[in-house]
This record gives C-alpha cells, structure tokens and sequence, in this order.
C-alpha cells in the first residue's frame, strides 16, 4: 500500500478494528483533580484536553512529553511545550497548564508529571490521562504500576477508526503503532514497567496476523 494512503485495506479491516478496540478503556469521563496530556505525534490529544478542560472535567492540565524520532519534525520544541501552545489557542487559561519537558516514555510521562505535581505542593487522588486512542491501556497499566495510589481514567477523542486515520493521514504509521502498543502490554508487564492486563485470543490472533503482513516497524527487539 502507499506510505501515505489513509484508507484501510479490507482484508486489514478486521484486525485493525480488534486492536483498535481493545487498546480503548471505554471509562465513563467524571470530573477529576488533573488532565494529563501525553505527548505524541497527535495534536489531537492537545485538542481533547482542551475540550475536556472547557467542560469541567478537571480545573488543571499537566502536558508532558519531551520528543521521540516519531515527532521531533512536528513538535520540534518539544510535544508538552506544542500541546501547550495548542491549549492556549483553543482558549484554556495559561496559569492552568504545567509543562512537563523531559518525559521520554510513558513511564517518564506518569513518573515525572507526579514529580512536578508533588514539587507545586499539588494533592492529587484523580486524574484523567489523555492520550491517542491506541495508548490507552498501555498509559492505564503503566500508571496503576507507578502511581497505584490515584484513580485513573482515560479518555481519547471520540472518533471512529477510520476518521482517526483519516486524521493521521497515514494509515501505515496507525496500524504499526497498534502493532507495536499490543506487543508492548505484555512485554511492560514481562519487564515490571507496568500491571498486568489480560489479552484475550482475538487480539493475540489479530496482532500475529498483522505482524505477518509485515506490520512490525513499531515492535520492539525482545
């Protein structure tokens, strides 16, 4: 397929849609102490924190995200200091935004942001983390593993599969970033970076499927 196509091939589109809907929580969205915007190539998550901001879910936002090979060229200041520009755009106060910099992972994302909430003297017993649909339950397992003390919810924007794509404009990258965030709850898990979730059949069978039509870019080296 072409490297920049943003339609999603038919004998794909199930296994894309198994992935795609087990990475997604499916929380019910409730009011909470922090909005945590983790960074990515996807200034979407930006844009969600801002709605869910403007509609009272959570009074400050913390965006945290240094730069990955997948993003420097976007978000050459750093993905926290973009998404934070972007909150400002869409109308969300300056003095409730904190920047987190150097978060290099997921790990770092949850570690560090706790660290400058700790450091402001901020009590926090609810957050909700915004992330790209994909990641939320590596972010949801990552954080009961590092901050098991908080209650976590986890929001992406409501859009369906192909909209996303379309929103990416590259249906390659999402299909390997699936791929890659599959593999990755169970490796996290293996390597104590995060709790562990149950993967059921139809989503080991759709990953290995995928990963035999060459989905693989994304994976990590075991």
């Amino acid at each position: 397929m072409s490297e920049r196509s943003t339609a999603l091939p038919d004998d794909l589109r199930a296994d894309v849609q198994t992935l795609w809907d087990y990475h997604d929580m499916h929380h019910e969205l409730r009011p909470a102490d922090v909005g945590i915007g983790l960074g990515s190539h996807d200034p979407g998550v930006a844009t969600f924190t801002a709605e869910l901001f403007h509609a009272g879910m959570f009074p400050l936002i913390v965006f945290t995200g240094a730069n990955a090979p997948t993003t420097v060229e976007r978000f050459p200041r750093g993905e926290a200091v973009h998404y934070r520009e972007h909150a400002l755009e869409l109308g969300v106060p300056d003095d409730t935004i904190l920047v987190e910099p150097e978060a290099r992972n997921t790990g770092d994302n949850i570690t560090l942001t706790r660290k400058l909430l700790e450091s402001r003297g901020i009590e926090v017993g609810s957050v909700v983390l915004i992330s790209r649909p994909y990641q939320q339950r590596r972010a949801y397992a990552t954080c009961k593993k590092l901050w098991p003390e908080v209650d976590v919810i986890c929001a992406s924007r409501p859009l369906p599969l192909d909209e996303y794509i379309e929103s990416i404009g590259d249906v390659d990258r999402v299909i390997n970033m699936l791929v890659g965030d599959t593999q990755r709850i169970t490796v996290y898990a293996e390597r104590g970076f995060a709790v562990s979730q149950v993967v059921p059949t139809s989503v080991e069978s759709a990953y290995s499927h995928l990963v035999q039509k060459g989905f693989t870019k994304r994976l990590l080296k075991k």
